[in-house]
């Protein structure tokens, strides 16, 4: 299901990197509510944490898959964090690497206490792949709260979003009863923006920050 667009819509205007860690036991521990971006390589998640933040090089983007190893950590309007977590999947890094990023975010997601909700992006214009499939039911069963993201809308004609929107829904309720938030997105174009915003200054907002 898509999420409607709440009216009251805020923006973001201030935006700070504060460092990057190997280990999610390096990153300071806080008790700000931490909003987390993941999924395949090259999905678009440094792109779409930038397009939230009004800001072009904020996080560093590139067209090589693989290009975040690490977890980076930004300050949002000094009230809650934004984390660009390693992409899952494909990348062009050794097995051994890749193993490196599985723990990483496995132990991020189990273990980091402030995760408020984690944004897991899927590139819309291809059909979802298993790879996402399991990671969401993986999500689901250690009790990970999370919404989807789909990416990349500014390829797509509004009839192929609708589409495949139905699709991922259908691929989704073999596994669940209740379907995942879905809202599409575009960096680009800056679609989803207001609704993304929204949804995290609400939930901000009802942590009483």
């Amino acid at each position: 299901m898509s999420l409607n667009q709440n009216i009251n819509t805020m923006d973001i205007s201030y935006a700070e990197f504060i460092g990057s860690w190997e280990r999610n036991d390096q990153i300071p521990q806080t008790q700000v509510p931490e909003f987390a971006f993941i999924g395949r390589s090259n999905v678009g998640k440094s792109s779409l944490i930038n397009m939230l933040c009004n800001r072009k090089k904020l996080a560093k983007t590139s067209s090589t898959p693989g290009k975040t190893q690490l977890i980076n950590l930004f300050k949002i309007e000094k009230r809650f964090h934004f984390c660009d977590l390693p992409g899952y999947g494909y990348a062009k890094v050794s097995k051994t690497k890749r193993d490196v990023f599985n723990r990483m975010i496995n132990h991020y997601l189990r273990e980091r206490q402030n995760l408020f909700t984690l944004f897991i992006l899927l590139d819309m214009r291809v059909e979802m792949q298993e790879l996402d499939v399991n990671f969401i039911n993986w999500c689901g069963t250690n009790e990970v709260p999370f919404t989807i993201v789909g990416t990349k809308c500014d390829a797509l004609k509004p009839k192929q979003i609708e589409t495949r929107l139905l699709q991922y829904e259908e691929k989704l309720s073999e596994n669940w009863a209740e379907l995942p938030t879905i809202i599409p997105s575009s960096s680009k174009t800056k679609m989803g923006k207001d609704i993304l915003t929204d949804f995290i200054f609400n939930g901000v907002k009802s942590l009483g920050i």
